[in-house]
């Protein structure tokens, strides 16, 4: 997948921009896989963000998922749908 999302730090004002790696619904909540690098030759930080939107809203609002248990379980969800991809926390 090589689609990018811009991401807005709410915190700072900062806007980052980050690669799509995998994206899947769980429980009718989107998730995204993100990394702000798209080389594949190195370790990269990878991010899971949860699609916070309701359905009457024309842009999709995410906020990274922090929560440890929500973590491990779509990082589960994640590794299994992508074989070639070792997720580590």
């Amino acid at each position: 997948m090589e689609d990018k999302i811009k991401f807005l730090d709410v915190e700072t004002g900062e806007e980052i921009d980050f690669y799509i790696i995998e994206e899947t619904r769980i429980n009718n909540i989107n998730y995204l896989l993100v990394a702000e690098d798209n080389d594949d030759t190195e370790e990269a930080a990878a991010y899971i963000l949860k699609d916070l939107s309701s359905a009457e809203e024309t842009e999709a609002r995410y906020e990274m998922v922090e929560n440890d248990d929500e973590i491990e379980y779509v990082s589960k969800i994640f590794g299994e749908l992508l074989d070639d991809v070792e997720l580590e926390r």
